[in-house]
């Protein structure tokens, strides 16, 4: 197929079925490594696969086979989704395990949401009655096959690269928990991170991507935004059970809950699979369908990235460690190398400076980022977007637009006025301060905010008010 034929219609006419045929796993060097197989007819194929390093063989026995294949097989239907965007096609096969009509309904609804910004950025119409049909071939309920009680003790925490994983970490570290940190594919950041905070072995996973994918992407069939988060979360209960862990903790906030853009009527939202209502809907599939014992929850859902900002800012350790740019992960489908460091350039450098400026002298800023953000005019466009003057939000994890404009006033409140402003900042004070007259009573409420929609258990919450309200 030439590369100009390489559109939405003629790729779902061409292939009109993906199947997820089956899973397989096995114990291998203490490893449990995990295969999917995936096929989009008549002949592209796919076998993408999982590795979790230093599994208990008498821990795989004492969970069983049952509860284990749901839990991997659940695990390959979110992995499915980044696979089937490239063609699209109009009928998910599911042949590898059983889904009921709820669960069905469940997961043409994450994908509906959670590709958003794919569709969008594809310019595909999910509306029509025909657009996804998943058809089941093996019935049964999708139930799980028993309770499996996990320990009460132990808590999972995802660690990233940013500054987010590493204010759950430091702050869970104070309960009386174990603490277990997993990593995926740990960057160099994340890894860094773990040796820093963890003082036990974490837990590895890695994913790997099948090489097909990168091919038909280079090629120019469709690639875009998949719910990363939705990924982690379904990973996390396989990982709660391998290790033995009630808890699940991820570092999610509140800012994550505000939508980018509106597209044929719906709210398109770049962290949709962080938000609060993928958080519930997966917390209550969770419990019917998988393990009823497990507690998923967003950490630090009661804030917005700016607290967290602040109580980040009391871990100078971490300063020359994280790395929260995407930019320096890019491998454009394979092709090149991660740069590993702060582009300077993008919506989430400036939005992660702007956010740590009131709270970090600036010789510190000037370490983790090299040179002073807010000097570059080249920036202006995307602080416009960040702050909701221009264009819709940027597709990246950064926080609401009122809470960008909080930031900004509270860096420029920083210098007292003392001249030289640095440019964006003269800008902020000459255009866009005068149109915002409740900018100092905005910037205090959002850095005094509770937010009540929360999954947080006691222990949990308690002590994450207690470090805010320290902070303040």
């Amino acid at each position: 197929m030439e590369k100009d034929n390489l559109n939405f219609n003629n790729l779902r006419k061409k292939y009109p079925e993906f199947a997820y045929r089956n899973y397989s796993y096995r114990i291998k060097e203490g490893n449990l490594k995990v295969s999917f197989f995936f096929e989009i007819e008549p002949n592209i194929c796919f076998q993408p696969e999982i590795v979790v390093k230093n599994v208990d063989q008498s821990r795989i026995e004492k969970i069983g086979e049952r509860v284990l294949d749901n839990l991997i097989f659940h695990l390959g239907l979110i992995e499915m989704v980044s696979y089937w965007k490239a063609t699209c096609s109009p009928i998910i096969k599911i042949q590898a395990g059983c889904l009921d009509k709820k669960q069905i309904a469940w997961w043409k609804d994450l994908i509906i949401k959670g590709m958003g910004q794919f569709f969008y950025e594809n310019k595909i119409d999910f509306r029509p009655a025909d657009f996804l049909k998943i058809i089941v071939e093996k019935e049964g309920s999708g139930r799980p096959a028993k309770n499996l009680p996990l320990s009460k003790n132990k808590v999972l925490t995802l660690i990233g690269g940013g500054k987010d994983s590493i204010v759950t970490l430091e702050i869970l570290k104070k309960t009386n928990k174990e603490i277990a940190c997993l990593g995926l594919n740990p960057t160099k950041a994340a890894a860094k991170i773990m040796k820093t905070g963890c003082g036990k072995n974490p837990i590895i996973i890695s994913r790997k991507i099948d090489k097909n994918l990168l091919k038909l992407n280079q090629k120019g069939f469709l690639n875009g935004h998949t719910p990363f988060s939705a990924y982690l979360a379904f990973l996390s209960s396989l990982a709660a059970v391998l290790f033995n862990a009630k808890y699940a903790a991820v570092s999610n906030e509140k800012s994550s809950n505000e939508g980018n853009l509106s597209y044929l009527g719906k709210t398109v939202n770049h962290q949709w699979s962080k938000s609060f209502e993928f958080e519930e809907k997966f917390r209550k599939y969770s419990k019917k369908y998988l393990l009823p014992d497990f507690e998923y929850f967003s950490f630090l859902r009661p804030l917005y990235e700016i607290q967290i900002a602040g109580l980040f800012s009391m871990k100078p350790q971490y300063f020359g460690i994280f790395l929260s740019c995407n930019e320096a992960q890019k491998t454009a489908s394979g092709r090149e190398k991660p740069a590993g460091k702060w582009c300077g350039r993008c919506s989430k450098c400036l939005f992660v400076f702007a956010v740590l400026y009131p709270f970090l002298e600036e010789k510190h800023l000037l370490k983790i980022f090299k040179k002073n953000l807010f000097k570059d005019k080249n920036l202006l466009p995307v602080m416009k977007q960040l702050i909701g003057e221009r264009g819709f939000k940027p597709f990246e994890c950064v926080g609401t637009k009122k809470e960008s404009l909080a930031a900004f006033y509270l860096s420029w409140r920083k210098h007292d006025n003392r001249p030289p402003l640095p440019f964006l900042l003269d800008y902020f004070q000459k255009k866009v301060r005068p149109k915002h007259s409740d900018l100092a009573k905005e910037g205090r409420k959002i850095l005094n905010h509770w937010n009540k929609r929360h999954n947080l258990p006691g222990i949990f919450e308690k002590i994450l008010r207690q470090e805010t309200l320290e902070r303040r």
